[in-house]
C-alpha cells in the first residue's frame, strides 16, 4: 500500500468566489519514485478548541457553545467544520493542490460562532483524509488511502475575518422563520422603508418610544435644605 503523507502549508480567503470560501494549500507526499495516476481524496476538517487558550472576551463569546470556563475540561469537544472532495491529478513523489472549502456565516452553526468569537491568534484545525488512489508504473492498481492519514493546521483568525469582510463588509447575519420574514416584509412595505436596516431601526425606535419612563426616585420633588442653611434647633 502506498504510504501517503499530508501537510497543509497555508490558507487564504478566495476574493473571487461567489460566496465565502477558504482555499487550503495541501502538500501530498509519497516515495520519490512512486507514480500516482490520480487521487480521489475526501477531506474532513474539524476544529479542536482544546488546543489553544482564550481571553476573557473570547470566553464570554463562547459561553453558549461551551458553558462556564470551569466546565471547559469536559465541554471543549471537536467541532465539525467542513467535508469536501478533491480530485488530485497525476504526480510522482510529491505534489501540491488546493482544497476549496465553501463556508457559511450562519451564526446558528457552531463552527461559524466559534471562529467569529476569536479575537486574535489561530484556530486549531485537524484535516482527516481518506479516499482512493490509482497507482502503478505500467498499468494501474486501485488502493485505498489509509483512514489514519491526517494533518494538523493552525489557521490565523484574521483569515476568517478577511473572508467574512469580503462578502459581508461591516455586517452581521440573521436567519428568521418564513412567517416572521413575511411580517417584516409587510411592515417594510407599509412604511415604504428603503432597506432592512431601516426596517429594523424603525422597529427598535418604536419599541424604545413605547417603553415607560423609569420611575422617579423617592426624593424627587422634595425640597432639600441648602448646604449653607442651618436646621432649626
Amino acid at each position: 500500500m502506498t504510504d501517503f503523507s499530508f501537510a497543509c502549508t497555508g490558507v487564504r480567503a478566495d476574493p473571487y468566489a461567489a460566496g465565502p470560501t477558504l482555499v487550503f494549500r495541501l502538500r501530498i507526499t509519497t516515495a520519490p519514485d512512486k507514480r500516482v495516476h490520480a487521487l480521489a481524496l475526501r477531506c474532513q476538517i474539524r476544529i479542536e478548541p482544546a488546543r489553544r487558550g482564550y481571553g476573557s472576551g473570547e470566553a464570554a463569546a463562547l459561553h453558549d457553545l461551551f458553558g462556564e470556563r470551569a466546565r471547559w475540561g469536559n465541554t471543549l469537544q471537536p467541532l465539525q467544520f467542513a467535508q469536501v472532495s478533491v480530485m488530485v491529478p497525476s504526480f510522482t513523489g510529491e505534489t501540491e493542490t488546493d482544497v476549496v472549502v465553501p463556508c457559511s456565516y450562519d451564526m446558528d452553526i457552531a463552527s461559524g460562532r466559534y471562529l467569529s468569537a476569536l479575537e486574535e491568534g489561530e484556530a486549531p484545525l485537524l484535516m482527516l483524509f481518506s479516499g482512493t488512489a490509482f497507482t502503478g508504473a505500467g498499468g494501474f492498481q486501485v488502493e485505498p488511502v489509509p483512514w489514519d492519514r491526517e494533518a494538523p493546521f493552525r489557521m490565523p483568525a484574521e483569515v476568517w475575518r478577511e473572508m467574512v469582510e469580503q462578502h459581508f463588509p461591516g455586517c452581521g447575519w440573521l436567519r428568521l422563520p418564513r412567517d416572521t420574514m413575511a411580517e417584516l416584509l409587510a411592515y417594510r412595505s407599509r412604511h415604504a422603508l428603503a432597506s432592512w436596516e431601516a426596517t429594523v431601526r424603525a422597529l427598535l425606535d418604536a419599541a424604545s418610544a413605547a417603553e415607560p419612563p423609569p420611575p422617579d426616585p423617592a426624593w424627587a420633588g422634595a425640597v432639600l435644605p441648602r448646604a449653607a442653611e442651618r436646621s432649626a434647633p
